[in-house]
């Protein structure tokens, strides 16, 4: 019976990491229109999209050490971070001033009705969403300190 249960749970949370990115068009921080399903398809580059809000500690620490470390995360993979702004449309007006001050070097796109955090059903940030070839491959939950370690092990097996 347990190896049964072993089974479930492991194809189902396969299952979850095998979706396809969902056809939702946001803005980026300059009022650009950018496709999600679209803009992210370059063959074999690996997309990590981090759900965030100007008012989650854990969200901006987190986006803090992907700053700081992505450039030599780029020596050895093909990636690009894309930092996802939940903030609604009391908060948004946030977003901008936060990334300037941060000097954060990534993009920015705002899910201000949070429709693509509904089309992948998610529910707390931060939440890293990790996509190569316009499917999802791996999925974090949460920070802690040391989880941009953790997530760049698993990038490497990619």
């Amino acid at each position: 019976m347990k190896k049964i249960a072993f089974l479930v749970l492991f194809f189902g949370l396969s299952a979850v990491a095998q979706k396809k990115l969902p056809d939702v068009s946001l803005f980026d921080l300059e009022g650009k229109k950018v496709s999600v399903k679209d803009d992210f398809l370059e063959k074999d580059k690996i997309y990590i999209f981090s759900f965030w809000a100007t008012w989650c500690s854990p969200c901006i620490n987190e986006l803090d050490e992907m700053n700081d470390l992505q450039e030599e995360w780029k020596k050895s993979l093909n990636i690009e971070i894309v930092a996802v702004a939940t903030d609604d449309s009391r908060t948004q007006k946030r977003v901008k001033p936060l990334v300037k001050g941060k000097d954060w070097n990534y993009k920015i796109i705002l899910d201000t009705n949070q429709d693509l955090k509904r089309a992948l059903s998610i529910a707390n940030i931060p939440y890293t969403v990790v996509v190569k070839n316009g499917v999802i491959v791996h999925i974090q939950n949460g920070y802690v300190p040391g989880s941009e370690v953790e997530l760049f092990e698993k990038l490497k097996s990619l």
